[in-house]
């Protein structure tokens, strides 16, 4: 392994944790050119004392839901306390689980990965900096550093590789293309038997994530003949006309959002439910405007006209 001098330069920062940003990238979709230059900006090329001491690249505060370990340093407020990991990779792992976890971030996760402009500016108009030129100081860095290519010739680079599974066997490419249909302007394919979403991935030139974030599936394993398969981002309502979905026997969120090509997280959002809201037989679902939510109105006690003449009585018997 390479002896670096105790100070990193820029470039050898890059050079040192490309292939961790890299590895993000084809996990959680994470562009590998903003993961590298917001680690770099973030942590003084890594030079820190967040990261020295911390690992800690993207200066992720502690919040309510760290139970890990800490480290403390001035920031907006004396002695604030920060994440500290025992590794630099988890660094750069937690870094991804915390765009993809929050909402305001979501919108991203539907740009190309290779759009590293739209990402950048994406994360400042979502409130991930305060800096007006945060966005504009990651694209300089990007293209300096030609960074842009680890989300390209990487991307082709690793498609060749996951063409073979975890026992180095060869996985054969279909040899049958699939009619590409569309349904609320996104693609989509109906699988057929042997379809996996290996095969699939490697008709279409996607990353190994993407078929199945596009569907709201997790199970990378199996896909079944007659489902439906999209192959770009569903989009956040349901096309122009369809308004309401009257549920039927059988139907289930997922369903529903498949049948729609509308996020499954959008649905939940415009219907005003938690995810995991068990539906009942003609419940009524919105697909594109969001349910109103009725302001509780404070209730205000009128005094009957009795009771104030009672009232009045006792005041003049107390005299």
């Amino acid at each position: 392994m390479a002896q670096y001098p105790e100070r990193m330069t820029r470039p050898i920062y890059f050079d040192t944790y490309k292939d961790i940003a890299i590895k993000e990238m084809h996990r959680s979709g994470v562009p590998a050119s903003i993961t590298l230059a917001q680690g770099a900006l973030e942590s003084g090329d890594g030079n820190s004392r967040l990261a020295r001491e911390g690992n800690n690249h993207f200066g992720i505060k502690c919040h309510n839901d760290w139970n890990g370990r800490k480290i403390f340093e001035d920031d907006d407020a004396k002695n604030e306390c920060f994440r500290k990991y025992p590794s630099v990779e988890e660094s750069y792992r937690d870094h991804s689980d915390y765009l993809k976890s929050k909402t305001r971030y979501a919108f991203l996760f539907d740009l190309n990965v290779t759009d590293y402009k739209g990402w950048a500016r994406g994360l400042k108009k979502a409130g991930y900096a305060t800096s007006p030129s945060y966005a504009e100081a990651l694209i300089k860095i990007i293209e300096d550093f030609n960074l842009y290519t680890y989300d390209r010739l990487e991307v082709a680079e690793n498609r060749h590789r996951e063409k073979h599974n975890i026992h180095n066997t060869p996985v054969a490419s279909s040899a049958v293309h699939h009619e590409i249909l569309e349904k609320n302007r996104v693609k989509y394919i109906i699988a057929r038997p042997g379809d996996s979403f290996e095969s699939i991935t490697d008709e279409f030139g996607k990353l190994s994530w993407e078929i199945p974030q596009y569907n709201d599936i997790k199970n990378y394993d199996s896909v079944a003949a007659g489902q439906v398969i999209y192959i770009q981002p569903k989009r956040s309502r349901a096309e122009a006309g369809k308004n309401v979905h009257l549920v039927k026997e059988g139907e289930t969120m997922y369903t529903i959002s498949q049948w729609y090509a509308i996020k499954l997280a959008k649905l939940y959002t415009l219907n005003n439910m938690n995810p995991g809201t068990m539906l009942s037989v003609g419940m009524e679902l919105r697909l594109r405007k969001p349910v109103k939510r009725t302001p509780t109105k404070p209730v205000i006690s009128t005094p009957k006209e009795n009771e104030n003449d009672e009232e009045i009585r006792i005041d003049l018997n107390l005299e």
